[in-house]
Formats: structure tokens, sequence, C-alpha cells
């Protein structure tokens, strides 16, 4: 007997990875075997890098944190725990949307409730 296959399915799959690899350079967007290792790869790395995007905003916010409470006389540390101590319970991204937008507000406020 014949070895049957589904040719129709074949096609859809290399079709989906072919499209996928546009715009790969040479024959990684050109060549299926090639072409669905460079999209294997590409995605890993498009994982990988949605990750380490979250932690270089997080080091943003802490560097803007950082530059506020020295110019209010505190280091990161002893700023993080005066506000915790008056229970202002603020993310570090709420706290460095405040400094870079309302910063004369929250220095006001900073000062008269914590420092």
């Amino acid at each position: 007997m014949n070895r049957s296959t589904n040719s129709v399915a074949i096609k859809k799959r290399k079709k989906k990875i072919l499209k996928r690899a546009k715009g790969f350079y040479g024959s990684r967007s050109k060549l299926y075997t090639i072409a669905k290792n460079s999209v294997e790869k590409s995605l890993i790395y498009s994982y990988i890098g949605r990750k380490k995007k979250k932690k270089d905003f997080k080091k943003i916010w802490i560097k803007r944190i950082n530059a506020f409470s020295n110019l209010n006389g505190l280091n990161y540390s002893k700023f993080i725990y005066l506000l915790k101590k008056n229970k202002i319970y603020l993310n570090k991204k709420c706290l460095s949307f405040l400094i870079t937008n309302y910063l004369k507000q929250f220095t006001n406020y900073i000062k008269k409730n914590i420092i």
C-alpha cells in the first residue's frame, strides 16, 4: 500500500513559517528548514526581550527615585523606608511618574509629611 500524505497541511505549515520569516536575511527567509530554525530562535529572543524590557524600565524608575531622594538629602533605601513607615504604598512606577510630572507638588508633600 502506498504511503499517504496530507500535502495541504504541509504546505499550510510551511507557508506559515515562511511568512513569519519574511524580512530575514538571505536563505533564512527562503528555505523552509533554515527559516524554521530562525523563526524558532526569533520567538525565543522576543520572549527574552519582553522580560528584559520590564527589567530596564524598573532600572529607569529606580534611577529617577534615587535622583529625587538625593536632591532631598536622602539615599534611596532611606527614602523607601520612610515612605513605608508613613504608610505610603506607591510602587516604583507611580513614584517615578509623580517625580517626573509633578516634581514641585511631590517635593512639597514629601517635605511636609515625611522628612
